[in-house]
């Protein structure tokens, strides 16, 4: 039994009806959290809507013996973002963790992308994750608390074909964790990634055969730690798949200073441009913004320019 519990804590899943948002309302559920499940019950590919995923699922909860409340509006509406703070608010009084984990999937290749198709997948995953995050931050903020897990995906740093919409939409939720742990930073709330890998009505139209277990349960104590008051980490992402955990990050060669350049000097320099063995990481919550930019002028300088 863990001493990390979340007794008087409230907890907002979006998509948390099924899958992987049902995994972390299930754990949270049972260390103490009160929890809201937001579902709009759509399809896959975030068609249509249904009630009955959301109210099962919290009825599943309170049947279990925990708190629970269900929500059926979209994430892909300001207003929809908005209505869940205030479910989480009219239920239980306050609001100490968002998990954002809705999402839906449309595949198509680049040249072949409908507009339609690209912006469904960006409305519920990326824009979502803004129309609830922005809400939720400015309560977070005013009570002086708040823990934020946003869900990427490997998707977002390598990605493959016929997903640009997902893809998009998950490398840009870097930049949105990246804000709200900045901004967060002194004022109590944390926000990281969670880069899950599990099998679930997500991975329809995927050939899974070869996959080891992947169940939802395995990605589930990682964004409970990360949504924990004693989560030590921000602005950070954390991949979770199959059993194994490890950190993802941004980093950069060292490069090569020139105080001038012509297209045949990059040509003639890439390779050193591209070496390895000389590497910058900088941390986004740790003023990486500014070090970067005082570490490139240092090299600069060193040159004499």
């Amino acid at each position: 039994m863990t001493d990390r519990r979340f007794d008087g804590r409230v907890v907002l899943i979006t998509g948390g009806a099924r899958g992987l948002g049902l995994a972390y309302a299930e754990l949270l559920g049972s260390l103490g959290a009160r929890i809201v499940i937001n579902d709009n019950g759509s399809a896959v590919t975030g068609a249509g809507s249904d009630h009955a995923p959301a109210e099962e699922a919290a009825q599943a909860l309170r049947d279990a013996g925990y708190e629970a409340a269900a929500c059926t509006q979209s994430v892909a509406t300001p207003e929809g973002g908005a209505a869940m703070v205030e479910a989480a608010l009219d239920s239980f009084g306050r609001l100490d963790v968002l998990i954002h984990n809705a999402g839906n999937n449309r595949f198509a290749m680049l040249d072949e992308i409908s507009y339609e198709d690209f912006r469904s997948v960006v409305d519920v995953h990326l824009l979502g994750a803004f129309h609830v995050v922005r809400p939720a931050f400015e309560h977070m903020v005013g009570r002086g608390y708040g823990r934020i897990v946003l869900t990427g995906s490997i998707g977002g740093l390598y990605s493959m074909p016929s997903v640009v919409n997902y893809a998009v939409s998950k490398s840009g939720m870097i930049g949105l964790n990246n804000i709200a742990a900045i901004e967060g930073a002194a004022r109590g709330v944390k926000s990281n990634i969670i880069l899950p890998g599990a099998v679930t009505r997500m991975a329809e139209g995927l050939d899974i055969s070869q996959y080891p277990p992947m169940g939802p349960e395995l990605v589930a104590p990682v964004v409970a730690w990360l949504a924990h008051e004693s989560c030590s980490v921000s602005g950070e992402m954390y991949v979770s798949m199959g059993g194994r955990i490890a950190r993802a990050f941004i980093t950069e060669t060292e490069g090569v200073y020139r105080p001038d350049w012509t297209i045949d000097a990059v040509a003639e320099e890439i390779g050193a441009i591209r070496d390895q063995a000389r590497q910058w990481t900088f941390h986004p919550v740790e003023d990486g913004f500014a070090q970067h930019m005082a570490k490139s002028f240092e090299l600069v300088r060193g040159h004499g320019a």
